[in-house]
């Protein structure tokens, strides 16, 4: 969407082009040359909406509902979107998983269904783009609020199951939340990436993996950067709100580049240094020279923590 530029070339954060007139009233259809962002929006998700106020009413937080005469904020459709997310994912976890017990499907369920979660679903989706947000919170980074994401998600959910009933909603939230639902009845630690990491590195290197951590930025919005090492090459780059998320984002681009690699069925794995791990036919490992090598570098970063991306 065009975004109007001051002199110096800076994006100014001004309300998309979805806020029109058409907005005011909180329950008119929008016709599609009104609202581009809307239909870009729709498409993402995988719903046509029949009313598409309904989505224009899940991105209208209360803080422009306020400047805009009393329009219909998201806070109705977030509260029903709840619920209808918490049931897609409980029917989804009893069906899929018989031989969990009513404690691990709680679990599975609070894993997934939370503030964080969603709000990496919402930064994933890009979602502060389109939100309609008044002007004091659009000053204090309200787009990019893991709590606003988090919310709108919702909204957007109980929107879909709205216009489209259970059959449209339902498909949503499993599309949205497939793979988070199955590492999580995984069981615990299969996403804690830092200890798969180490326990591999350790027994075909001797030695733990090493992890570089630097920040920046200001206090309230500080990133921070990690490079994870394997026999001294880097081997992952993550970045995350939390060093703790950065190490965890750097440590999975290692593990997946190091993975496929100890999974070859026979010959030498060159990690880099002189370094190697000899994989017999059977698919075992023997070392060869007390180390293993990783090659030379990921190449990825995955960013996580606090709803930016994961």
């Amino acid at each position: 969407m065009g975004r109007a530029r001051p002199a110096s070339g800076e994006p100014v954060d001004e309300e998309p082009s979805l806020a029109s007139a058409s907005l005011l009233g909180g329950v008119r259809p929008m016709s599609t040359r009104a609202a581009p962002g809307l239909l870009e929006l729709s498409a993402r998700l995988g719903h046509q909406f029949v009313d598409p106020s309904l989505l224009a009413q899940a991105l209208s937080h209360r803080s422009w509902c306020a400047e805009a005469g009393g329009a219909a904020s998201n806070e109705r459709l977030e509260y029903l979107g709840d619920a209808v997310l918490g049931l897609v994912v409980a029917d989804h976890c009893f069906r899929c998983y018989p031989e969990l017990p009513e404690g691990g499907l709680a679990k599975v369920r609070a894993a997934v269904v939370n503030t964080a979660v969603l709000a990496e679903i919402g930064a994933e989706m890009d979602l502060g783009r389109f939100l309609l947000l008044g002007r004091g919170e659009r000053a204090s980074g309200g787009r990019h609020k893991p709590s606003i994401l988090a919310n709108t998600v919702e909204a957007l959910i109980g929107a879909v199951y709205i216009d489209g009933g259970w059959q449209a909603a339902r498909p949503l939230v499993l599309r949205l939340l497939d793979d988070r639902i199955a590492d999580a009845a995984a069981g615990p630690g299969a996403d804690d990436f830092k200890t798969r990491l180490q326990e591999v590195v350790v027994h075909h290197a001797g030695e733990p993996p090493r992890y570089e951590v630097h920040g920046s930025g200001p206090d309230h919005a500080r990133r921070y950067t990690a490079t994870v090492r394997v026999a001294g090459t880097a081997m992952g780059r993550g970045e995350g709100r939390s060093k703790k998320d950065a190490e965890q984002a750097a440590a999975r681009v290692a593990w997946d580049q190091l993975m496929p690699r100890l999974g070859s069925t026979e010959g030498t794995i060159d990690v880099g240094g002189g370094a190697s791990v000899m994989v017999d036919g059977s698919g075992a490992d023997r070392r060869s020279d007390g180390g293993i090598e990783v090659g030379g570098g990921s190449g990825a970063t995955i960013d996580v923590g606090g709803g930016d991306r994961a």
